[in-house]
């Protein structure tokens, strides 16, 4: 059984506001990108394929000379079927898509996630219980509905696929920030697994700043 990681890491992160693409800020002396791909292979991912911008090609294959790299495109999208590009119709038994912004998934998360797909889901997603209370809201901003929010779930990365359950919603669909919103929307049911706090998404700079104190507190280099 073999298992690929993509990690489309071509976005700009403006909102990050950090000035360089996000997957290339500090992250405690390595950038959000390395120490990401770091996690995918103490999970003991076979291969990884990651996505940057052009400019930044060479820099990365340097940084990481363990993976593929290869250029991404203006969408998410377009960098996920660029790294499936690169991985070839049938070099894998599970494929994961993995948020480069999750920089500090726990390797328990990727083992959750492969197991479930190597015992018969075609899709496979980690998640944890959503506990703010939520509110749906009209145009004015006026609470309308409070949501219950018992079947809620955050959605987190790495996402897990058959080979061939990934290119076909990617085939049959254009851009989407969730690969497995593509498959389910292709009819696939989509399994979902534990996640882990530790998996929050970096996108602010208020987010930045929990993943370097974390990694401080756990004296993580």
């Amino acid at each position: 059984m073999t298992t690929v990681a993509l990690i489309p890491a071509a976005g700009s992160g403006t909102r990050l506001g950090a000035g360089i693409p996000k997957a290339f800020v500090d992250l405690g002396g390595r950038t959000i990108l390395e120490r990401s791909v770091d996690g995918v292979l103490a999970a003991g991912v076979d291969e990884v394929v990651v996505a940057v911008p052009a400019e930044l090609l060479d820099t990365t294959r340097s940084m990481l000379p363990r993976v593929h790299v290869v250029v991404g495109g203006s969408v998410r999208s377009d960098s996920v079927r660029a790294c499936l590009t690169e991985v070839g119709p049938s070099a894998s038994d599970v494929v994961l898509i993995h948020d480069a912004a999750r920089a500090l998934t726990p390797p328990e998360v990727f083992t959750r996630v492969i197991d479930a797909v190597t015992t018969g889901s075609d899709v496979v997603v980690p998640a944890v219980p959503v506990t703010d209370t939520l509110k749906r809201v009209d145009s004015a901003e006026t609470v309308v509905a409070t949501v219950d929010r018992t079947p809620l779930r955050a959605v987190q990365t790495p996402q897990g696929f058959r080979p061939e359950a990934l290119r076909r919603a990617h085939a049959a669909a254009g851009d989407a920030t969730d690969d497995a919103g593509l498959a389910e929307a292709a009819g696939y049911a989509v399994h979902v697994v534990p996640g882990d706090l530790m998996a929050f998404k970096i996108t602010t700079a208020w987010d930045l700043r929990i993943a370097r104190m974390l990694l401080e507190s756990t004296g993580v280099r």
